[in-house]
């Protein structure tokens, strides 16, 4: 899209192509999901009950499709690039303002419909903000316009069905038929929404670039670990109060803890399921993206912020100075804990069955091991519980490093040898930047035009990239 207009100046979008990767401002963009998970244990940990656990599963399913929607566009344009980031910039601040209506989305339904209506409506100017930029970079791919239409429905229906569950509530009467209509409409929305990512299918969609995709999903997956660390240290007031040494031990076994728990992903299954995406072609590759990713990742992040709903409540019994840190821990705090792994570990090895068709028994006795933990829990001080749960974790990954052997490590090289390869391509691109070779470009122009480097001789693309260039 050229002309003088503001796209124009600020440039036309830019499609991905195979073997792109995340750029700095898709990371940028990825920053307010910390706050919005951050919101979501936060406004769960005030009032926890068994309701406040369902609306923040609720919103949280309905925050992931969001994000499912904003990953396939991003997997089709370059956010970075171009007019894009201004557009992306208006989806931030909805996204923000989504975050910030959360604590009151599900309060008293008589108690005033500022906070639903901000969190409805905020959803519908992301949404908007997708559809229209994924509408103008698909407008000459007819079978990417044709699945985009098979989805309207579904945009249209859970926009009113949000907006109903923002407006409707008020104006029953009963309180609890109130909050039961509108607990009832955030169910239907999720339902219709994941509902029709499995019915319509994935027939138009495509992954140009399973190393964007892959890479994406894993970042999202470490700011989920990361906002675990967070709520675990400001929840449990660690910070307000002078350290003593059952809160240092219990903040050191929480980082251990949730170490292993990115070991178990990171260390084969991650990067094996990666690799198993770049052999994946067309309509495969698809299916494993949405399969795989996008739908078996969720688990895994609400298995997240379940753990650390219990993590956090366990910490702070056992760092608070006026209880003994030998006391009892919290059956709630227990089950939230160690059935938050069990959820992670779960939808971790459901995403391993998935890419690699294959199943970790040690992982199977993780949970096994985890579940046996819950009745027994609660009969343990909090940081004997605590305790427990890590030596499960970091056993789990332990018995994995000493079993998996050749093939581990085969993977790891091969995993390596590519990193170096591409590495080695790129140093050798960039010497190309010396001053004595940009003889004849000044730097404005240069600045101005960068296609003009690409006249300049490149160097011979070292053995190992190609399939990056094929498979993407």
């Amino acid at each position: 899209m050229g002309g003088g207009g503001w796209r124009g100046r600020l440039g036309s979008a830019m499609t991905v192509a195979p073997g792109a990767r995340v750029d700095r401002f898709e990371v940028f963009f990825d920053l307010v999901f910390v706050f919005s998970f951050f919101i979501i244990t936060r406004a769960t940990a005030t009032q926890l009950s068994g309701r406040s656990l369902l609306h923040g599963m609720l919103v949280l399913a309905v925050l992931w499709w969001a994000w499912m929607i904003h990953s396939v566009v991003a997997t089709r344009v370059r956010l970075g690039e171009g007019f894009v980031p201004v557009l992306m910039v208006v989806a931030m601040a909805a996204l923000f303002c989504f975050a910030l209506g959360l604590p009151q989305a599900f309060g008293s339904p008589h108690g005033g419909a500022a906070g639903p209506i901000t969190v409805a409506v905020s959803y519908v100017v992301l949404r908007a903000v997708h559809l229209l930029l994924y509408l103008h970079v698909t407008r000459d791919t007819p079978d990417e316009l044709r699945q985009l239409i098979r989805f309207t429905p579904e945009l249209v229906i859970s926009t009113i069905l949000l907006m109903t569950a923002a407006l409707l509530p008020g104006r029953i009467q009963d309180p609890s038929v109130a909050a039961l209509v509108r607990d009832g409409l955030w169910v239907a929305v999720v339902l219709v929404q994941y509902a029709s990512g499995l019915l319509i299918g994935t027939g138009g969609w495509k992954v140009r670039s399973a190393e964007h995709w892959t890479e994406r999903y894993d970042f999202i997956l470490i700011i989920a670990l990361g906002e675990s660390i967070i709520s675990v240290g400001v929840g449990s007031n660690l910070i307000g109060q002078p350290p003593t040494w059952p809160a240092v031990l219990s903040a050191a076994l929480s980082i251990f803890f949730t170490a292993a728990l990115w070991w178990a992903h990171f260390d084969v299954v991650g990067p094996a399921a990666r690799i198993a995406l770049h052999a994946a072609q067309g309509a495969p590759r698809v299916a494993m993206a949405r399969d795989a990713y996008a739908y078996l990742f969720l688990p895994m992040i609400a298995g997240i912020i379940l753990f650390a709903l219990g993590a956090e409540g366990l910490v702070q019994d056992i760092a608070n100075p006026l209880e003994p840190f030998y006391g009892k821990a919290q059956d709630t705090d227990v089950a939230l804990f160690f059935g938050g792994v069990i959820c992670y570990l779960i939808g971790n090895m459901l995403f391993q069955l998935r890419t690699l068709r294959t199943l970790s028994w040690s992982r199977v006795g993780a949970v096994l091991a985890l579940a046996a933990g819950i009745p027994l829990g609660p009969h343990l001080p909090g940081l004997a519980a605590l305790g427990l749960l890590t030596v499960i974790c970091v056993g789990l990954v332990t018995v994995e490093v000493l079993t998996m052997g050749a093939a581990r490590q085969a993977l790891h090289d091969l995993v390596f040898h590519e990193r170096t390869t591409h590495e080695a391509y790129e140093a050798a691109y960039r010497a190309q930047w010396h001053e004595g070779e940009l003889e004849g470009i000044s730097e404005p122009e240069a600045l101005a035009e960068p296609e003009q480097l690409g006249e300049l001789e490149k160097p011979e693309q070292p053995p190992g990239s190609r399939r990056g260039e094929r498979g993407g």
